[in-house]
């Protein structure tokens, strides 16, 4: 144990005064808090506008040859307020002077975006009386823009366990010719994960407005259950399917080393929050699933050609045909003479037709049934391993809510089982397994 924990704040634990000084009390509660990753400064309230938000503003204007100035306004009177309120040292206005003049000569929209962190870093970091730490320093990309993750793990390790405690910025690091590059919205959450392996930390600590993960989307299921514990594997699907605490990149980095992610809550500090754990972690008293999410407006595409099983680069043709018209698919569910390609709504928009056509013409198939309005439910949980019935029990559940199923997929893993039904049963299957397993 090296006594170390890094501690990632997001935008809504950083809105204000008020909030900051919940963080302080939090960072120096532990003294194994050594480095914290601050987000940019999110909404005070419903009607406000998140610091990120207005600084992309400012670089479309920029773009359009329009002034700036307002959105920018916004922006220099939030941070000249959380210094005074603060009562912190640093000179913000000269920062934003300089920040202003860069994005009035067009500076790219990753460094004007990637600036609401700088700021609240620089901010933060007086505040708690740590070390600033710019990312651009320590955290590299590739010329072709991807993470370059060797390069940055020897540069977090050499440099940052040489310092005590470190302030370090999210959402951005640089380019191997020293320009801003970002990660896309949400990448503070990745930056903590980095920053956590770098250091090889005992724990990763998410903080946000949450307490955890919950078994179901609340606005779908009243009061659902808190998870106390989630494998990294099954964080990734409930992700995926639209369960959105945690940016989905960012247990990447700390999987690989089995660094722990607690999900704390700024403003409930005392609730424990979700653990995410590593997948051959052996959990004791395991329910049957961990949690039910999905998503509404996919289109299944079914093709059916007899004798498809025997004929050599059928599938091949048929997904050739979404390559070329830059479209993916999320799920591929077969039969024998039958395969459906299901795809969110979104990717087909003015392109149906033509795809169905070049199917007809390039796999020449006996029929093609097109079902738009659909929805995905995933039921994930490792427990389902072990557990016979689970099946039963999801159908059985959705049969007495009058959900019908209309696809099914489960991966030979075991962990998560898909079912497609219309939109209009989406949130009504989602209750009904829920409350089947939250017995």
């Amino acid at each position: 144990m090296k006594n170390i924990v890094v501690a990632k704040f997001g935008g809504s634990s950083l809105a204000d005064s008020a909030q900051f000084n919940k963080v302080k009390e939090i960072v120096l509660g532990d003294k194994k808090r050594k480095y914290i990753v601050p987000s940019a400064p999110g909404k005070r309230n419903k009607e406000d506008e998140k610091i990120t938000d207005l600084l992309y503003l400012c670089h479309d204007r920029v773009q359009q040859n329009n002034s700036f100035d307002d959105a920018f306004n916004l922006i220099e009177n939030r941070f000249l307020q959380l210094v005074k309120e603060l009562n912190v040292g640093i000179n913000i206005k000269e920062y934003l002077e300089e920040i202003k003049k860069n994005i009035a000569k067009g500076a790219s929209a990753d460094y004007t975006a990637s600036r609401g962190e700088y700021l609240n870093g620089l901010i933060l970091s007086d505040f708690l009386d740590y070390e600033f730490v710019d990312p651009a320093e320590i955290i590299f990309f590739r010329e072709n823009g991807l993470f370059d993750e060797e390069r940055t793990q020897k540069a977090v390790s050499e440099r940052l366990l040489k310092i005590d405690k470190a302030v370090i910025p999210g959402f951005y690091g640089s380019m191997p010719n020293g320009n801003i590059k970002t990660f896309s919205r949400g990448g503070s959450d990745v930056t903590g994960s980095i920053i956590a392996r770098g250091v090889s930390a005992d724990i990763y600590e998410n903080w946000t407005d949450v307490s955890g993960f919950l078994m179901a989307d609340p606005r779908i299921v009243e009061n659902p259950k808190n998870i106390k514990k989630i494998t990294y594997r099954e964080l990734r699907e409930l992700s995926y399917m639209g369960a959105t605490v945690l940016h989905e990149e960012a247990i990447f980095p700390v999987r690989k080393e089995g660094i722990p992610i607690n999900i704390k809550n700024t403003n409930s500090p005392e609730d424990e929050g979700t653990f995410i754990i590593n997948d051959l972690e052996l959990l004791n008293n395991m329910s049957t699933i961990t949690g039910v999410a999905g998503k509404k407006d996919f289109t299944v595409i079914t093709i059916e050609k007899n004798m498809m099983n025997v004929e050599q680069g059928y599938c091949r043709k048929v997904l050739s045909v979404l390559e070329e018209n830059n479209v993916s698919f999320e799920h591929m569910p077969s039969g024998v003479d039958t395969v459906s390609l299901v795809i969110a709504q979104s990717q087909l928009d003015g392109k149906l037709e033509k795809i169905l056509m070049e199917v007809e013409t390039k796999c020449n198939p006996d029929k093609i049934e097109v079902h738009p309005d659909m929805a995905l439910v995933a039921v994930v949980g490792r427990g389902m391993l072990r557990t016979i019935g689970t099946s039963a029990k999801i159908f059985e559940a959705l049969a007495k809510n009058d959900v019908n199923v209309r696809m099914i997929s489960q991966g030979s893993s075991e962990i998560n089982i898909i079912v497609g039904v219309e939109n209009k049963d989406f949130e009504n299957a989602v209750r009904a397994i829920y409350n089947a397993f939250s017995k």
